[in-house]
């Protein structure tokens, strides 16, 4: 049992009372729940040297893969996070975005995100960035999002940025990637920012 001084920003079963969101971006973009059907692309994405790089979670087989999409959909149901493939017209995947570390009583959790090599630089994941903060701002409820990337990371930042992540600071020595331990800036962006 929990004791609050406060209510919670967001009340217990508020998200799993509904089926995780399709939200829509512009240009043609959706932010879906992953089918098994997207097991190989996600796969392939991680054998990608940027996504590699910068994720040190990485799937080996696509029994994995779908292992993982079934711990996307309990989170939703356990309302603990939340995993989307960014994709042209609901159909052609191109990423992905998730929030995690979802804390309900106060309103807060944190974002995460990839694009695949071909639709890098065209403002794919800033678009996506920016439809997900909209839909966990407003009809969600959520107060703060935060995420964050190594410092070493320029593209994450500008796409940070883009969609309205303000930096609030350098987390040091924070998160070990292939080649050491990485500085981690942390941004976030909250309701009422514009």
């Amino acid at each position: 049992m929990r004791y609050l001084s406060t209510p919670p920003a967001i009340p217990a079963g508020a998200l799993a009372a509904s089926p995780q969101p399709v939200l829509t971006a512009p240009d043609g973009l959706a932010l879906r729940p992953w089918t098994t059907d997207d097991a190989p692309v996600f796969l392939a994405a991680y054998r990608d040297p940027e996504i590699r790089h910068w994720h040190t979670r990485q799937p080996t087989t696509e029994d994995q893969v779908r292992t993982w999409f079934d711990g996307y959909r309990r989170s939703w149901l356990d309302e603990t996070g939340a995993s989307w493939a960014v994709t042209r017209d609901s159909v052609e995947v191109l990423g992905r975005i998730a929030i995690s570390g979802v804390n309900l009583d106060d309103g807060v959790c944190g974002c995460g995100y990839w694009v695949l090599p071909a639709a890098r630089g065209r403002g794919v994941a800033s678009r996506a960035l920016t439809a997900l903060s909209a839909w966990a701002l407003g009809g969600a409820g959520f107060h703060r999002l935060y995420l964050d990337h190594s410092t070493r990371n320029r593209a994450s930042c500008r796409v940070a940025t883009k969609a309205g992540f303000r930096l609030e600071g350098t987390k040091r020595s924070d998160a070990v990637h292939a080649d050491g331990r990485h500085d981690m800036h942390l941004h976030a962006r909250i309701r009422g920012d514009t």
